[in-house]
């Protein structure tokens, strides 16, 4: 069924993936309890005893750090009868405690308090057999937190693959040190929409700006000034676009700077700031060399994972409550170390530009909205989706690793459907993160 939803040698998707009920079980079963997820951020748990309650598709997950400084990840239901053991967004303590049985839970998931255990349970109930369900596979990188519920899944650097090189843009410091970020801010909002409209979106979907007009038009970039810089960064200007996409299903939009290219300042309102960002660019420059000419503009990390790769700089996660209802989180970044006065402004402008409220954010929503409830109709459902953009325009590793088009393309989307096709059919790890090159060359 799924092969007549989804034709990427043909560039038609059909939208009944958008809005099927029956998709979205699929989905679940078969994509969300295999593929790899971001959790969150080690800068959320720092000490012994935080934790963060985060999502895993439909499941609500705990992020925690236990007392040994171990990081864990369990679902948040007590083994007795369900109930989340830890009902607050964040904090720190020394059990999870359950409020409907008092079932208490350690840090590293051991059960520990039973009420009333020699009476009603000595004999029969083993405690090291009822700790709080682990989810298997655990990565951390430069600071991030990934999960897998499939004991047989890849190592994450191996999903990870060629995108580890855009990716670690938006975790590195801006002055060209690995790793460094922390997250100073959490949007989290709900909107009537499929989560694959918005995960798409960031693969590169630089087709759809006209939606951001109003915002072009009124120059609300970085600086706060009119006039002064676009929406983002200035750094931009004098480099190539490129669209990429990779086998196992990420897609980003980058742009690759040329041999020689000069500091365009974004702050100009903030001395202090600009300034900063001077010096980062120049350390940038010096420590990574030729590296430093790739710079990320947006992607997405198969399959719900997005950033904003500079300023707003963040992780975005769509996870489903339903075929036409996703929770939108979004994790602000900045580098740990950079002066309060950064992080204020930059803090400042993440509202501006990001989150329900912010300018942008509010323009991608309307067209998420209104292309699932479009996705609904008795004759709407009839007609495919239109993929066909760029057929073809795609070198495979020129200049970057992957296949890269010069030109806008929905090459990356494609991708992305083709891989979500191959999981609801079940297919092996070696299919799914590409491997198996026959599969890959057949879709093409």
């Amino acid at each position: 069924m799924i092969d007549q939803m989804i034709d990427p040698g043909r560039g038609m998707i059909s939208r009944e993936i958008f809005v099927s009920s029956d998709f979205h079980r699929e989905e679940l079963e078969k994509l969300f309890t295999r593929a790899w997820l971001f959790v969150g951020h080690e800068s959320q748990i720092r000490n012994p005893g935080d934790f963060f309650v985060s999502r895993m598709g439909e499941e609500s997950v705990i992020l925690c750090r236990d007392t040994q400084g171990k990081v864990h990840v369990f679902l948040n239901s007590c083994r007795h009868r369900g109930m989340k053991v830890c009902r607050y967004e964040s904090g720190n303590t020394s059990l999870f405690v359950c409020p409907y049985h008092s079932w208490s839970y350690t840090t590293d998931g051991r059960l520990q308090g039973v009420p009333l255990y020699r009476v009603l349970y000595e004999g029969q109930l083993d405690r090291s057999q009822w700790s709080l369900i682990e989810v298997p596979k655990l990565h951390q990188y430069k600071g991030t937190v990934w999960a897998s519920w499939d004991p047989d899944a890849p190592d994450f650097m191996t999903y990870l693959g060629d995108a580890v090189d855009h990716l670690d843009q938006v975790l590195d410091c801006r002055d060209g040190r690995p790793g460094g970020s922390e997250v100073i801010g959490l949007h989290k909002w709900v909107l009537p929409a499929n989560w694959k409209f918005a995960a798409e979106n960031f693969l590169g979907d630089t087709y759809h700006n006209p939606s951001h007009r109003s915002v072009d038009m009124i120059g609300i970039g970085p600086s706060a000034r009119a006039g002064q810089s676009g929406r983002r960064d200035n750094e931009y200007a004098k480099g190539q676009h490129v669209w990429v996409s990779f086998p196992q299903g990420h897609g980003m939009h980058s742009v690759w700077m040329p041999e020689v290219f000069q500091y365009q300042p974004s702050y100009l309102q903030y001395p202090v700031v600009d300034e900063y960002f001077r010096h980062c660019f120049e350390e940038r420059k010096r420590r990574l060399g030729d590296k430093a000419r790739l710079l990320p503009f947006t992607g997405n990390l198969f399959p719900n994972t997005s950033y904003h790769g500079r300023q707003p700089r963040g992780l975005c996660v769509w996870h489903p409550h339903g075929p036409t209802q996703t929770e939108a989180w979004r994790f602000f970044l900045v580098d740990a170390d950079a002066p309060a006065e950064v992080k204020d402004v930059l803090r400042r402008f993440y509202m501006r530009y990001s989150g329900p409220a912010g300018m942008t954010e509010q323009d991608d929503m309307e067209n998420w909205l209104y292309a699932t409830a479009a996705s609904s109709g008795t004759i709407a459902r009839r007609y495919p989706f239109n993929y066909q953009q760029s057929m073809g325009a795609y070198k495979r590793n020129d200049p970057l690793p992957g296949d890269v088009s010069t030109q806008m393309t929905e090459q990356s989307a494609r991708n992305y459907y083709d891989v979500y096709a191959r999981y609801l059919k079940g297919a092996d790890w070696d299919t799914l993160i590409g491997r198996n090159n026959s599969v890959r060359q057949a879709a093409e």
